[in-house]
C-alpha cells in the first residue's frame, strides 16, 4: 500500500505531510477530492469487515492511524519471529528456487528492521578504517552461510567447495552455483531413466537379449526336473541314470546340485 501511495504521490495524505486546508480555502475542494480517493484505496485494500469499521473516518490519515494502531506489530516480536523462521527454514522437498525465494523474503524483511544507522556527525567522511565495509562483508557472509545451512544433504559436496572459497562469493553467485548443480543432477537422473527404459525395451524386443539377460539362465535351470531320478537341473532325456556317464566324465555330487 505504501508503495502504491508513493507511486501516485499521495503518501502525504496518510503521513500528515499534506495538511487539511480550511474549508474556505480555494485548495480545499482539490484536497477533499484527493483525500476521498486515497480513502477509497485504503478501504478497497482491506477486508469487508475491517473496511466497515473505518469507513466513517473523516480523513485518510485518520483511517491510516486507526489501522496502524490496531495491526502494527512491535519490532522486537517481529524480529524474533523472523530470526526463528530463518533458523528452522530448510529446503526439504522444495526446489532450490522456491527455497531461495522463501529464504530471501525472510532475510530482506529482517534487514529492513535491522538497518545500518546513518552517520549524522560527519565522522565517516574522514574514516579510513572501512568499518562499514567490514560490517557489510560480515553481513553478506552470514547471508550465504544461513542459505547453505538450509540446503538438503545432497548438496553437501558443492556446499563444502563454496565454504572453502576465500572470500566467500555473494549470495547471488552462490544461488547460481547451486541451481547449476541441481540442473546437472536432474539431467543425470533423466539420462539414467532413459537408459534403463531403453535396455528394458531392447530385452523385450530381442530374443537373444532375453536369453542372456541376468538371472534368466539360472531361472531356466531351476525349472528343469527329471521325472526318472527326481533331481533338478536336468530332464530325463539327459539323466545319467538312464543314459550312463559320458566318456571322460568324473562323478561328482556337485554336478547334479
Amino acid at each position: 500500500m505504501m508503495m502504491a501511495l508513493k507511486a501516485k504521490n499521495k503518501i502525504g495524505f496518510v503521513n500528515g505531510s499534506i495538511s487539511q486546508p480550511s474549508s474556505t480555502d480555494s485548495a480545499y475542494e482539490l484536497w477533499e477530492r484527493c483525500n476521498n480517493m486515497v480513502s477509497s484505496w485504503i478501504i478497497s485494500s482491506v477486508s469487508k469487515e475491517i473496511g466497515g469499521s473505518i469507513i466513517c473516518a473523516r480523513t485518510a490519515q485518520n483511517m491510516w492511524e486507526d489501522l496502524k494502531n490496531r495491526f502494527t506489530q512491535g519490532n522486537g516480536p517481529r524480529i524474533f519471529q523472523l530470526q526463528k523462521d530463518l533458523s528452522v527454514l530448510t529446503q526439504e522437498d522444495l526446489s532450490v528456487r522456491d527455497y531461495y525465494t522463501r529464504f530471501k523474503s525472510l532475510w530482506d524483511e529482517l534487514l529492513d528492521y535491522n538497518q545500518i544507522p546513518t552517520c549524522t556527525c560527519g565522522a565517516l567522511r574522514t574514516c579510513k578504517c572501512d568499518a562499514i565495509k567490514i560490517f557489510l562483508d560480515y553481513q553478506d557472509r552470514q547471508h550465504v552461510i544461513q542459505f547453505l545451512m538450509g540446503l538438503n544433504d545432497c548438496f553437501s559436496h558443492i556446499r563444502g567447495q563454496i565454504l572453502m572459497l576465500e572470500p566467500l562469493p555473494n549470495i547471488n553467485k552462490v544461488f547460481s552455483l547451486i541451481v547449476q548443480e541441481e540442473k546437472q543432477r536432474e539431467i543425470s537422473k533423466h539420462n539414467m531413466i532413459d537408459t534403463a527404459a531403453f535396455m528394458s525395451k531392447v530385452q523385450d524386443t530381442n530374443p537373444a537379449m532375453k536369453r542372456f539377460a541376468p538371472g534368466k539362465q539360472q531361472q531356466k535351470r531351476d525349472k528343469l526336473f527329471c521325472t526318472h531320478c527326481g533331481m533338478n537341473n536336468h530332464t530325463v532325456d539327459k539323466c545319467y541314470k538312464v543314459h550312463g556317464y559320458p566318456p571322460g566324465f568324473k562323478q561328482n555330487s556337485t554336478n547334479f546340485r
